[in-house]
């Protein structure tokens, strides 16, 4: 009897082990989508520049913190494509004040007002400080913010809406469910965005006055955006057409997402476009040096000049006919690239770790 008491309180024991044992965590993940690829003009239905970053871990696909780095026209569409909303996003970051990188904001925080609820968190907006312009008025993130729902309140609209939708959305309008966050941007990367496991930093770049790269770290992978980062030095001579702060930035990073510029464009080469257009953009080559140097895994060339297909970048003619995927993946390579390149469309993505 003691001996089959002693095997029972053994099942026991050994039962209760098994179901005190903790469930498997769902691995983390991140998803590095590209919303929008075209440039100022409109081409072929591309969306306007944006980056989405989507952390989070395989039971939400990828889902927990949303983070979208500019917001170029049609921004809104490529989300919810991916099936994202606005009212899901947990922030907004801005590389620079260029209207391309910012014209589909409006459209997120009017949609975030009408489909959130009164109690949806606030939206963080992330930018540098005003900077001063050589034009004039400052650049500046912060009233661009403060006034992205002005033209709707002179039209009597926001009025309308709070009227039709009462007790739905927030009577204080659009602009209250938004929380601006500015830094100062430096030579030297600094945390600029928390969120649980995710930690965002930034640092300066040289494009327009006030423009700065950010960089996602996750448990997942990290991302560095360097927006339309360019080399400080503004011409040649030089080492090199990729901005030097955004490579220390990227340092040891998984992806590297930059605008792209094509050298078939250079004026060296007998292109007729402008100096000062093509030098304060990084080219294909220099991107995939640079990609090289940092040890990225992967490298997206996105806001393409020109587009893949474009026998015009604006107005000027593209020596040689419209280029192709494998000629930005060429130019990358050349550069001493050997990493995964992803030659941008809009919604291609990169999954860290990949399936």
């Amino acid at each position: 009897m003691i001996k089959v008491w002693c095997a029972v309180a053994s099942l026991f024991v050994t039962m209760a082990g098994f179901s005190a044992a903790p469930s498997a965590q769902a691995a983390p993940c991140l998803i590095v989508t590209l919303t929008g690829t075209s440039g100022p003009p409109p081409y072929n239905g591309l969306a306007g520049p944006g980056t989405l970053v989507r952390y989070g871990d395989d039971a939400n696909n990828c889902s927990s913190t949303l983070m979208q780095f500019d917001v170029g026209r049609g921004t809104l569409m490529r989300l919810s494509q991916v099936g994202a909303q606005a009212a899901q996003l947990n922030a907004v970051f801005f590389t620079h004040m260029h209207s391309d990188h910012m014209e589909g904001f409006s459209d997120i925080v009017q949609m975030r007002w009408m489909f959130g609820s009164p109690k949806t968190p606030k939206l963080d907006i992330v930018c540098a400080v005003d900077a001063k312009s050589p034009s004039g008025p400052d650049l500046s993130c912060s009233k661009f913010v403060a006034h992205i729902d002005d033209a709707y309140e002179q039209s009597g609209e926001t009025a309308y809406r709070a009227f039709e939708l009462n007790g739905i959305v927030n009577p204080a309008g659009p602009v209250a469910g938004l929380n601006v966050i500015t830094f100062d941007p430096k030579d030297e990367p600094q945390v600029v965005w928390t969120s649980g496991e995710v930690k965002v930093s930034a640092i300066r770049t040289t494009h327009i006055p006030g423009s700065a790269a950010f960089r996602v770290d996750t448990p997942a992978g990290s991302v560095a955006i360097g927006g339309d980062s360019s080399n400080d030095t503004p011409a040649p001579p030089r080492r090199t057409s990729t901005s030097d702060e955004f490579e220390k930035l990227a340092k040891g990073v998984d992806v590297i997402v930059n605008t792209t510029i094509h050298p078939v464009l250079s004026p060296e080469s007998g292109a007729s476009t402008p100096p000062a257009v093509y030098y304060r953009q990084s080219n294909a080559a220099d991107l995939g040096a640079m990609a090289q140097r940092d040890g990225a895994k992967h490298l997206m060339l996105t806001h393409l000049a020109p587009p893949i297909g474009a026998s015009m970048q604006g107005t000027v003619q593209i020596k040689g006919g419209p280029l192709t995927e494998q000629d930005y993946k060429k130019a990358a390579q050349d550069g001493g690239f050997t990493g995964d390149i992803v030659v941008g469309t809009d919604l291609a993505s990169v999954r860290l770790p990949s399936k």
